[in-house]
C-alpha cells in the first residue's frame, strides 16, 4: 500500500517536472534562436499597445525575452512558483498560466506607454504568486496556506514590482499578472466548492 503511494507520488513529480523542463526548455531554445536570427529579432513579437498586432501577441509575448540575463531571471521563479501551482492539479496549472497570460497582456495592451514591446514570462510568474497567495485566502484549506507561506517566503519581495519605477521593466506585466493570478484562485475555489 505504502509502496503504491510512494510510486504515485514519483509518477506525479516525473510528469510535473517533465512539463515544467519542456516549458523552460521552449523558452532557451526560442532565445537561442532569437540569437542566430539577430537579422529579425523575436523581440519584435512583444505586445505593442493599442494596436492590432500587439493585441495578437499576447499569447506569444511571455515566451520571449530580452536577451539571457532576462530569461535566466525568470527561469528559476517560473520552475518553483509552476511547480507549487502543479501540485494541485495539471489542470489548475494550464488554467492559471493562461488567465494570468491573458489578464497580464491585455492590462499591458490597454494601459502601457504606446511605442513599447512587453514581453517575457514574468506577467505570468506574478500570475502563479497571486494564484498560490489568493488561493489560501479563498480556500482556507491548510494546504493552500502552506503553499502561500511558501511562496512569499521565496518570492514575496518581487511584489515590489507591480510598481512602476524601474525602467526597462513592464510593472503593468507584473501587476495585470499578479491580478489575474487572483481571479484564478477565486475561479478555481468556486469551482472546487
Amino acid at each position: 500500500m505504502l509502496r503504491n503511494h510512494i510510486t504515485a507520488l514519483g509518477n506525479h513529480l516525473v510528469r510535473h517536472l517533465s512539463i515544467l523542463l519542456t516549458l523552460i526548455a521552449l523558452l532557451w531554445l526560442l532565445e537561442i534562436v532569437d540569437l542566430i536570427l539577430w537579422h529579425v529579432p523575436l523581440d519584435a513579437f512583444g505586445i505593442r499597445p493599442r494596436t492590432l498586432v500587439g493585441l495578437r501577441q499576447i499569447l506569444f509575448a511571455p515566451f520571449l525575452h530580452v536577451g539571457f540575463a532576462h530569461l535566466t531571471a525568470n527561469t528559476i521563479p517560473l520552475l518553483v512558483l509552476g511547480w507549487l501551482v502543479l501540485l494541485r492539479s495539471t489542470r489548475d496549472f494550464v488554467l492559471v498560466s493562461l488567465l494570468a497570460t491573458g489578464v497580464s497582456g491585455l492590462g499591458v495592451w490597454i494601459t502601457a506607454p504606446s511605442y513599447t514591446v512587453h514581453l517575457g514570462a514574468s506577467g505570468v510568474i506574478f500570475g502563479y504568486l497571486g494564484y498560490l497567495w489568493a488561493r489560501g485566502f479563498f480556500e482556507r484549506s491548510v494546504a493552500a496556506l502552506v503553499l502561500g507561506a511558501i511562496a512569499a517566503l521565496l518570492y514575496g519581495g518581487i511584489l515590489w514590482g507591480v510598481l512602476p519605477g524601474q525602467a526597462g521593466v513592464s510593472w503593468q506585466a507584473h501587476l495585470f499578472g499578479f491580478l489575474g493570478g487572483i481571479g484564478a484562485a477565486s475561479l478555481l475555489a468556486q469551482r472546487n466548492r
